[in-house]
């Protein structure tokens, strides 16, 4: 029933392993995972850099919820502690967009619930999401303020250094096939 977007992000701990567990864990809903991004944290709060990929998973059975539930399943399994917003984590994982199909065609969901606001409503402003999606779906399209935008222009018109503190590393991530 839905497509979804999920940003994953670690600063703790292994936290190339961290990002994989997510990756293994959607394998079988995986239609794209971007390569791995390092960044400066977002927010006040020192700590070490982040390393940050997007998954674009779909499953016909999930809904919007379910992709949140299990992302926050799999925080709880690394040992993700929410203690200070915008502090250190060993996992994090945002739902940033779910789309849902109707009669054919691939909707995107909206929802102003506290627990699960869709499309994120940071996402447009955040080069760690942003530059690893357009990489994983390079015709990827974001609500902001009710209006449809490529992900491509709202990267682009983030101000350069937000956009450089976003480097591309050399690790992948593949899902573990059995």
């Amino acid at each position: 029933m839905t497509r979804a977007v999920l940003s994953i992000g670690s600063n703790l701990g292994d936290r190339q392993a961290h990002l994989r567990s997510v990756v293994d864990a959607f394998a079988p809903q995986l239609i794209a995972v971007s390569s791995v991004y390092t960044t400066a944290p977002w927010g006040p709060v020192p700590q070490d850099d982040y390393l940050n990929a997007i998954l674009v998973v779909d499953d016909s059975d999930a809904t919007p919820r379910d992709w949140l539930a299990r992302g926050q399943d799999l925080e709880q399994a690394a040992g993700r502690v929410r203690e200070v917003r915008w502090g250190a984590r060993t996992l994090d994982v945002d739902v940033v967009w779910c789309g849902e199909r109707r009669d054919g065609e691939l909707r995107s969901v909206r929802s102003a619930d506290p627990e699960l606001t869709l499309p994120h409503p940071q996402a447009h402003n955040r080069a760690f999401v942003l530059a690893p999606w357009l990489e994983a779906d390079p015709d990827a399209v974001l609500e902001v303020d009710g209006v449809a935008r490529p992900v491509r222009e709202l990267l682009a018109e983030l101000p350069p250094a937000e956009r450089d503190g976003v480097r591309r590393t050399d690790l992948r991530l593949r899902p573990v096939i059995s």
